[in-house]
């Protein structure tokens, strides 16, 4: 029988296949994950192509050690996905494939696990009526288990062990205690997707009458035939959601084998996007909804995905990580909040999740929903050129909301006139919240930065707190009594005095949430004051359980930073407070008008969402400026128009396409000395004349972690050109020494 060679790709920088021998009886399919030796280690590769023929030497071959039997084959459209992002993105196929996999499965040790049975423990009424109340006070680990299994009313043996080493022998006391059920349930890679909504035993939910509008956007998406990219502007609270509902039950039920993906850019919004999928799908018999985001528990979302591959998942939601799912089925692409910048990787490979829905949508012939009050500009401009189609929801859905007032507050005016402010807070949005109070409504104080005060001094040196690591101020946290870098993680007492002059008088600067949070509750006497920031959602479930107080009542007033401002329905809302918005304006980015304008549209959609008249309330040094009239007006259309023509003028995206190469060193110049050989080596080159090619220049933060960091911008006119640029850029890049790393990003949103 003559020799099977296979070309496996691998998580390395390197972008090349690696020819190993398989003298399995049957060989892999493309597609198929399996063990390797590769240096001294055994690690997982991916199958991309199985030959006879091999260039490398007989004696230099090694042999495949295993091929995962857990997981069937990725098809060739998704190995055809992972290969344009390798291509686009400037990376090695292995790095885009691999780590878009389950941690499962990129061990080959867990491979067998994958296909033994598995034990789940249920909790019972008699479990939930005693647990956690029945344990000892101090055994943290035992009521973290209680905890997670109440929230859960389910758990596997592997994600038990991850919260306790002891809880299979805990799960199996209680059991014998009448608490909890023991069943044994398929392999992770067989076994049925989790969260079946069944139609047996559902109720068909009534449906809520549709606009105009809103059914002629879901008309559109339903009657699509083939690749179809749509661009739904809707104004905040207009229905968007219930279009993509209905669109994709109408989708799913043409096609019983048909499958969705609904992203959305952040965890904390997937719980009520998942409770409003489940309501209206739970009717649906067969389907089955499943998340995947970096929350999860590995086991969870080693299931979830399984699901997705397998095709049992007939919905996946989930955040950017979902667009690499393996889903055979796949009908229709729904991209909420298209325009969020959460959709951008920053770390490993730097994809945009929202672009590859696009490139994926087209590939299969589908229609893809970017849904969004404020699109991004390029979605908008690629709409005004008919690449689009545009579906436009002009008015809220609900017939007595309206959009809410927008006022500004002038904080010079208020100064001159010397009105009182209580730190940071004016007179007009206090007296503002007093009412709401009193009225029983909610309000919302948005502030887009989280701790106490974002500096410490000391106003008789002028002493500033710094990190010792990195070129930026350590933020002071004042519940914790610690001042933490934002950037590292370092972390640090509140000093009694000032470390330079020994001055005891040192003050925080600025505002943060938390120190918001504390006016608010003297500022506004008898107010329930809620903050919802990255410091108050650390813990797992903790955003959800602070969103449903929110939802059910118990807070007055919701203070905290983005996580607020888009997506959620807050019903009682009809205040919204806006603090320190002026420090945007003046951002060397020239993308940060578009970021504000968007971030001030989404927070403003939370008021008077239900029929309340809605408030809100900007406080600005600058009530002229030409953002805050379009902001007050509800006028993205506008707004857009004249910032796409300012592009258009600078030369700047969506008119021109650009890269940035950044460089990492031990010092400054060591990492700009290696932007100006790169630089230097790209002038040389024959396609040089088609990009250009800017002075290498520091970050903003230009140290992290005691490593300098720099960066080199280049563009260009043709999208093409910068590709083949960059591809022939990169094997020179290679030879290159003098900095601890380097890596090249293309289309990026931070510069």
């Amino acid at each position: 029988m003559s020799p099977v060679f296979v070309r496996v790709a691998l998580d390395h920088p390197l972008p090349t296949l690696f020819d190993y021998r398989c003298d399995a009886t049957e060989p892999p399919q493309p597609g198929t994950l399996v063990s390797v030796p590769f240096g001294r280690r055994q690690v997982v590769g991916l199958v991309c192509e199985v030959t006879a023929h091999s260039d490398v030497p007989a004696d230099k071959l090694r042999a495949v050690d295993a091929i995962c039997e857990a997981c069937p084959p990725l098809s060739d459209e998704w190995l055809a996905l992972a290969a344009f992002a390798a291509d686009y993105y400037q990376r090695g196929l292995g790095e885009v494939a691999l780590p878009a996999l389950p941690q499962a499965l990129r061990d080959p040790s867990r491979w067998a696990r994958l296909l033994a049975p598995q034990e789940r423990y249920s909790l019972l009424p008699a479990g939930r009526a005693a647990l956690p109340d029945a344990l000892p006070a101090r055994a943290s680990a035992l009521r973290r288990l209680a905890q997670a299994l109440i929230e859960a009313d389910a758990l596997l043996a592997a994600d038990a062990r991850v919260i306790h080493p002891k809880a299979v022998a805990t799960l199996d006391a209680w059991q014998a205690e009448g608490w909890v059920a023991l069943e044994v349930t398929e392999a992770a890679a067989l076994g049925a997707a989790p969260s079946v909504c069944d139609g047996a035993q559902a109720v068909s939910p009534t449906l809520p009458t549709l606009t105009d509008e809103q059914a002629a956007a879901v008309e559109a998406i339903r009657d699509a035939d083939g690749f179809a990219p749509f661009l739904l502007h809707g104004v905040t609270g207009s229905g968007k959601t219930e279009v993509y509902l209905r669109a994709l039950a109408a989708i799913l039920a043409a096609r019983p084998d048909a499958q969705a993906l609904v992203l959305v850019p952040e965890i904390n919004l997937t719980p009520q996007f998942e409770a409003a999928f489940r309501a209206r799908f739970a009717a649906l018999n067969g389907t089955s909804i499943v998340t995947l985001h970096s929350g999860l528990a590995e086991g969870e979302r080693a299931r979830n995905w399984f699901a997705a591959h397998s095709g049992r998942a007939r919905i996946v939601l989930g955040t950017r990580l979902a667009i690499l799912a393996s889903l055979p089925k796949l009908a229709i692409i729904v991209v909420d909040e298209e325009h969020d910048p959460a959709y951008k990787q920053q770390e490993g490979l730097r994809y945009s999740a929202r672009d590859l829905a696009i490139w994926r949508a087209k590939q299969l012939g589908l229609p893809v929903v970017l849904g969004s009050a404020t699109p991004s500009l390029e979605s908008w401009w690629q709409a005004d050129q008919g690449r689009y189609t545009r579906l436009t929801l002009s008015r809220r859905a609900v017939a007595e909301a309206v959009l809410p007032t927008v006022k500004l507050i002038d904080l010079e005016e208020e100064r001159r006139r010397g009105r009182a402010s209580v730190e940071g807070l004016s007179g007009p949005l206090i007296a503002a919240l007093k009412t709401r109070l009193e009225k029983g409504e909610q309000s919302l104080v948005f502030l887009n930065r989280r701790g106490y005060a974002p500096q410490l001094a000391c106003d008789a040196c002028g002493w500033v707190a710094g990190c010792p690591r990195c070129s930026a101020y350590v933020v002071l946290h004042k519940p914790e009594r610690a001042l933490r870098c934002h950037h590292c993680g370092w972390e640090a007492r509140i000093p009694r005095s000032c470390p330079d002059c020994g001055n005891v008088d040192i003050a925080p600067l600025g505002r943060g949430t938390q120190r918001v949070e504390e006016t608010l509750a003297t500022a506004v006497p008898g107010a329930r004051v809620l903050r919802i920031d990255a410091d108050s959602t650390r813990r797992k479930g903790s955003a959800q359980a602070l969103f449903s107080d929110v939802h059910a009542g118990d807070v007055d007033i919701l203070v905290g930073t983005q996580m607020i401002a888009k997506g959620h329905d807050f019903q009682r809302v009809s205040l919204v407070g806006v603090l320190n918005a002026d420090t945007a304006l003046f951002s060397h980015d020239f993308r940060a008008s578009e970021r504000l304008f968007a971030q001030l549209m989404q927070v403003s959609g939370r008021a008077g969402r239900a029929g309340l008249p809605g408030e809100v309330l900007v406080q600005t040094r600058y009530p002229r400026h030409a953002l805050y009239h379009a902001l007050a007006r509800h006028d993205y259309v506008g707004f857009a128009n004249s910032t796409l023509a300012e592009r258009r003028d600078a030369h700047l995206p969506p008119f021109v396409y650009q890269a940035l190469l950044r460089a990492e060193g031990r010092t400054l110049e060591a990492a700009l000395a290696f932007l100006q050989q790169a630089a230097a080596a790209l002038a040389e080159m024959p396609s040089a004349g088609r990009v250009t090619v800017y002075d290498a220049v520091p970050l903003t933060i230009v140290k992290v972690m005691h490593v300098h960091r720099a960066q080199l911008l280049i563009e260009s006119a043709s999208r093409g050109a910068l590709q083949a640029t960059l591809r022939a850029w990169q094997p020179i890049l290679r030879t290159l020494k003098g900095v601890l790393r380097w890596n090249l990003e293309v289309d990026p949103l931070d510069i």
